[in-house]
């Protein structure tokens, strides 16, 4: 039996979730697959202390990251030396993950470059939310695509302009590395991993297992990225959002719009882009888009009568635009993501 060693990094601040999301999913997929124990998963902080997460949580790691992971597991280490006397990795780790979260904002230097010299020996290396710029900084994401939470991806596109930073996805696989978008999209990914490693019917059964539906596709929108729009500082604006959030399938055209902010056209699409932050034609889809996504999951509609609610007109419309965003028709979407 192959076993497969998960390393998850460790440090102030870290996001608890992004941690014992991805740590859930690894430790339940070897008894889904039948295959106990082919994930070691491990923690490593710093000096092997215990470390307070962003809510406060502490975590005491299993290893000290700052020895030889490799020489740690040789069973003539002095014990001593181990913060966890018990199993450690046996050998270098398949899975580098790193986890978000306040503690990236300012990474002491010596974590990036132990991230870096780990991520040489590991067949995968991923990051959870804000882990990412951990990965940036280590030089791991230079000439790569790759995304985090919604709320930083600008932040990560413009202090390392040589990644490929893509706001919309909830993952991104690029080669051997894989980065997420905030906290819970880690379990996603972790679940894509285990897909990759033990085929889809192991990573659904553990999905059952931690209570979701189903595995999301990468390729999934980060939905808030669209509906995280500004709101508008003038009143008429914010009206405006009003309606096109509680009249999804009515006219909203720019003229239409525009007719009720009392503005020219020309004047409602710049002032609204310029104070929500996208245009008029792009609020509105993403605005559609979520409304027909709830409608698919909370609903027993039929598509056309969503598409047609949605302001799609036409299934096929609302096919295009789904497939378009998030790489699946609505009826896939509906399938993957409504309860049985």
């Amino acid at each position: 039996m192959t076993t497969r060693n998960v390393l998850i990094v460790l440090f102030e601040g870290v996001q608890s979730l992004d941690v014992t999301g991805p740590l859930e999913v690894f430790a339940g997929a070897g008894a889904a697959a039948g295959q106990a124990g082919s994930y070691r998963v491990r923690t490593a902080g710093p000096a092997g202390l215990p470390v307070r997460t962003s809510s406060g949580l502490r975590l005491l790691p299993d290893l000290d990251l700052d020895l030889d992971l490799d020489l740690d597991l040789d069973p003539g280490l002095d014990p001593g030396l181990r913060p966890d006397p018990g199993p450690g990795l046996d050998g270098p780790p398949h899975t580098l993950l790193v986890p978000g979260g306040d503690g990236t904002a300012d990474p002491d230097p010596a974590l990036v470059r132990r991230i870096a010299q780990l991520a040489e020996r590991a067949e995968r290396v991923v990051s959870v939310c804000t882990g990412a710029f951990l990965l940036a900084e280590a030089g791991l994401l230079a000439g790569r695509r790759a995304t985090t939470h919604w709320a930083y991806c600008d932040t990560l596109a413009r202090r390392y302009p040589d990644t490929e930073v893509d706001p919309e996805p909830i993952y991104v696989r690029d080669g051997r590395i894989a980065s997420s978008a905030g906290v819970t999209a880690g379990i996603d990914l972790a679940l894509a991993l285990v897909e990759e490693d033990h085929g889809r019917d192991v990573a659904l059964l553990v999905a059952r297992h931690l209570v979701m539906f189903l595995r999301r596709p990468g390729g999934q929108a980060q939905f808030s990225v669209q509906l995280a729009a500004q709101v508008a500082q003038r009143s008429p604006l914010r009206e405006v959002q009003r309606w096109i959030a509680e009249h999804p399938g009515g006219d909203l055209s720019v003229d239409a719009l525009a007719a009720r902010a009392a503005l020219s056209p020309r004047q409602f699409a710049r002032v609204f882009k310029a104070e929500v932050g996208v245009s008029p034609g792009q609020y509105v889809d993403g605005v559609r888009l979520e409304a027909a996504r709830r409608r698919l999951e909370d609903s027993a509609s039929g598509i056309e009568e969503i598409a047609r609610a949605c302001g799609y007109g036409t299934a096929e419309g609302m096919r295009r635009a789904f497939v378009r965003t998030l790489a699946v028709p609505p009826v896939e979407y509906r399938r993957r993501f409504r309860p049985a």
